[in-house]
């Protein structure tokens, strides 16, 4: 009798973005219907101001996503990602990616995991620092798909990593790319950061610790490269409603750098998404040309970078 040979898979977890515009509705009611985005404890609230905000913001959503190509670029970035590091790791495991609040969804995925005999399943979210909002979202969304599925895999989750010195050098190599041939010394360099509610830090939420560990463990190896930034700092950006968010705002920031050259690097994000597309390229890009820049550099996100892809299958590794 042949020997059952057993699999293992990598899942690549991340929160997701419309395939086309009739998504976007789609996007934002998952978005704004999840507990550890919108954290009062009533569902029933939750779901009504849920509903408030995907109903106001459906339609700015869906002309944002029309100057960037009519969807967001998250899905094709990723799946050559996946791609790449299915390459470098052959046959012998299987690699997908689930999206929190657009296709593919946790139950298309697992659906597919079912005939191929896993007997492990690693969970990798595809955000460098751990927050509620996004690690643990995602990881509790899958996890309890597959334990209400007849899967009866072993799950391995790994909550950041930031401090993945491949992943770090892809980072310097798309900053060094934005650089270009000019000197460090003209510009001051931004990572920015989505931004958070207050509150959710209050309660707990390391993802601002991480960010400014993060920054830190960049600054020095920007040193050792000899990048020598005018100055470098931190920013959140994307706040939405009246709540108090971490601070500095880029647009502060922006307002208070010296207006010579600025690169803006977004330190939150693996994939290039409508924040980086849109909101840094476009509509703070109008903004630094307001404040009399005479540079404005958007730095691109890893995305399916050789570093990234080497970085993946080394957490992949440290996580056996």
């Amino acid at each position: 009798m042949d020997k059952i040979v057993k699999k293992e898979a990598i899942i690549l977890l991340n929160m997701g973005g419309p395939n086309n515009i009739d998504e976007v509705e789609m996007f934002l009611t998952n978005m704004f219907q999840d507990k550890n985005i919108l954290t009062m404890k009533s569902d029933i609230l939750r779901s009504f101001v849920g509903s408030m905000i995907t109903f106001m913001r459906t339609e700015n959503s869906q002309d944002i996503y029309k100057q960037i190509g009519g969807k967001s670029p998250i899905v094709g970035h990723t799946k050559n990602l996946v791609k790449k590091l299915q390459e470098k790791l052959g046959e012998d495991i299987i690699v997908d990616f689930v999206m929190r609040y657009t296709p593919p969804f946790a139950d298309e995925v697992i659906e597919r995991l079912h005939p191929q005999n896993v007997d492990k399943i690693y969970l990798i979210p595809l955000y460098p620092q751990q927050s509620t909002t996004t690690t643990k979202s995602s990881l509790e969304d899958f996890e309890s798909h597959y334990h209400n599925s007849d899967g009866n895999a072993i799950l391995v989750e790994t909550k950041h990593f930031f401090e993945n010195k491949s992943y770090n050098k892809s980072i310097l190599e798309s900053i060094k790319k934005s650089v270009e041939l000019n000197e460090y010394k003209d510009f001051d360099i931004i990572f920015s950061a989505h931004g958070l509610p207050q509150k959710i830090v209050d309660k707990g939420d390391v993802y601002q610790k991480h960010i400014v560990r993060h920054v830190d463990i960049l600054k020095k190896m920007m040193q050792e490269e000899n990048m020598n930034f005018h100055d470098v700092h931190i920013a959140y950006q994307s706040k939405v409603g009246p709540m108090a968010w971490l601070k500095p705002s880029l647009l502060d920031k922006l307002k208070n750098v010296r207006n010579k050259g600025v690169i803006i690097f977004p330190i939150a994000f693996t994939i290039d998404n409508s924040e980086t597309d849109f909101e840094l390229e476009i509509e703070y890009r109008e903004i630094a040309e307001e404040l009399g820049f005479k540079e404005y550099r958007v730095c691109r996100c890893p995305n399916d970078s050789q570093l990234f892809v080497d970085a993946l299958a080394e957490i992949y590794e440290k996580m056996r």
